[in-house]
């Protein structure tokens, strides 16, 4: 059923050729351009002639003697002339044409809006609202919100709504019109929601125990929808699966501390405390590679599209080509720094590295040659990430700093920790921090790349566990990591963070029960409904 509202908005134009044939009546014209005017015999008969003239005349020479007509016009004139020709010039084209047959010229057209204007074209007329629902817009623009946006499709597949995009699964019932036009405003609070978790520090805590045997501390992980993997103080690499947070697979070759570690879909590369690095096979977990160069503990690496690259406590960096797991060869040394290299990033264009002698080190990453130095932090720096033309670094003298890399200036300083920062993260939205105080703290980064943003700002909150966020199934302690943060990693739904404390912690901004009477948080979009 349509509203009243539809009804009563409905403005469907005639065709065209319908409009073309109609004759326009003299009178009417003069009436519609002027204050009522005596109609003498006269006028009536001179204005009948003139226009049988010009109808006589082909198209060109009928516009040409408008234009020499209206010229000779005032501007009053011309504004009725205007307010006259408006309304004519008007064309209600999405209902034109599917009269013509071309439903799915109307469709595509409207795929281009958003929701805010496809919610008020469907108050426009039966016949828009008709093109929406038969052409499923709004399932068409749930599934570009999904192809375009992380937060989206990671909302997707946890709340199981993929299952009605695209292309469905065979035997199941297509949804109609109406689901969709209903879940987009479900998904648009559920982020509301999600977005308003992290700006007050509301989630549930997940917490895993090590219970290394020997030395305790969980100095690197990496997680996905499926496990962590972490490396530990005692030498072993450890697997736990996600869901049941129960520790699936031990991996043992090294002979000291697995101080950095990443994978893929096909292997896992650690780096150690015993100066190797070893590449795993991830479904097995058998040994592939043990890689000997640096002499001394392998402190952080990072590969990706055939490359690697590493550094030491030795303060080099190595760059390695990768042809497969079993064929990994070194290309190049780079050596500049004047104590140990704690941490390097990179993509195509540059290398980044950060060491204890308190500079950035820029590198082209094809040539492997020396591009600058970013100074500023007063004591060494044992964290940072890389992407676009931003550096987010992390130093032991508690501060954070963002550069831009193209032109070494430091763009601002984060000031907030009460120890070493010690791990770092951003995205497009936020910073997020891991420091020898026991502390994690979530900032506004476009807020901290605006020059004009106080700086008491720029910290949206600093996490601290509770008694009623945690779930029981997790842990039986009901506090934040009790010592040193030694790495993160986070999505737009949680943080996983590793500690000195021997325990990995889920912090989930997605799972969070809303309490008895919570108001929902203010919208930014509001949901036209019918």
């Amino acid at each position: 059923m349509m509203s009243e509202t539809e009804t009563n908005m409905e403005t469907c134009s005639l065709p065209d050729e319908q409009i073309d044939d109609r004759k326009i009546d003299p009178t009417t014209v003069v009436k519609s351009l002027s204050e009522p005017v005596e109609e003498t015999e006269e006028f009536l008969k001179e204005s009948a002639g003139c226009l049988k003239m010009f109808e006589n005349w082909n198209e060109v020479e009928q516009v040409t003697f408008v234009e020499n007509l209206l010229s000779r016009m005032c501007h009053y004139q011309h504004g009725q002339v205007n307010t006259f020709l408006k309304p004519m010039l008007q064309r209600d084209f999405i209902s034109a044409l599917p009269a013509k047959g071309l439903d799915h010229i109307a469709e595509n057209i409207l795929a281009y809006l958003d929701a805010r204007s496809l919610c008020a074209a469907e108050l426009v007329c039966k016949e828009w609202y008709r093109v929406i629902s038969e052409g499923n817009l709004w399932k068409k623009l749930i599934e570009r919100r999904v192809l375009t946006d992380s937060q989206w499709k990671g909302l997707s597949e946890r709340r199981a709504w993929d299952q009605y995009l695209f292309k469905q699964r065979h035997g199941e019932t297509p949804k109609d019109h109406k689901f969709y036009r209903l879940l987009y405003p479900q998904i648009i609070q559920d982020i509301e929601r999600i977005e308003n978790n992290w700006r007050t520090g509301r989630h549930a805590l997940q917490r895993i125990h090590c219970r290394s045997e020997t030395s305790k501390g969980v100095y690197c992980l990496q997680y996905d929808d499926n496990k962590i993997i972490s490396g530990l103080r005692d030498n072993t690499i450890k697997v736990w699966d996600r869901n049941t947070l129960e520790c699936v697979q031990v991996l043992t070759g090294h002979t000291g501390s697995v101080l950095c570690l990443q994978y893929d879909e096909n292997i896992i590369i650690s780096g150690s405390s015993d100066s190797t690095v070893r590449v795993w096979d991830v479904k097995s977990g058998e040994m592939m590679n043990t890689l000997i160069h640096h002499c001394e503990a392998v402190l952080h690496l990072r590969f990706c599209d055939g490359i690697m690259v590493t550094c030491s406590k030795d303060r080099s960096i190595a760059v390695w080509d990768m042809q497969s797991p079993t064929e990994i060869n070194l290309r190049r040394v780079l050596v500049g720094h004047r104590a140990a290299v704690n941490v390097v990033d990179f993509d195509e264009k540059y290398i980044v590295s950060a060491s204890g002698d308190r500079t950035i080190k820029v590198w082209n990453t094809s040539t492997c040659e020396f591009v600058r130095t970013l100074n500023g932090h007063k004591r060494g720096i044992a964290c940072l990430q890389y992407r676009d033309r931003l550096v987010v670094s992390g130093s032991s003298d508690n501060t954070i700093r963002l550069w831009d890399i193209e032109c070494g200036a430091c763009l601002r300083v984060l000031e907030g920790h009460e120890e070493l920062v010690r791990c770092i993260r951003f995205d497009s939205k936020r910073i997020v921090s891991g420091a020898y105080d026991g502390k994690i703290k979530v900032w506004d980064l476009q807020a901290a790349l605006d020059p004009r943003a106080p700086a008491g700002t720029l910290c949206l909150r600093t996490l601290v566990g509770s008694d009623n966020n945690i779930q029981p199934v997790a842990s039986l302690c009901l506090q934040e990591h009790s010592g040193r943060v030694f790495r993160l990693q986070f999505d737009e739904f949680q943080i996983v963070s590793s500690s000195h404390d021997d325990t990995i912690l889920i912090w989930d901004f997605l799972n969070v029960p809303v309490p008895e009477g919570a108001r929902s948080p203010a919208r930014s979009y509001t949901y036209v409904s019918k």
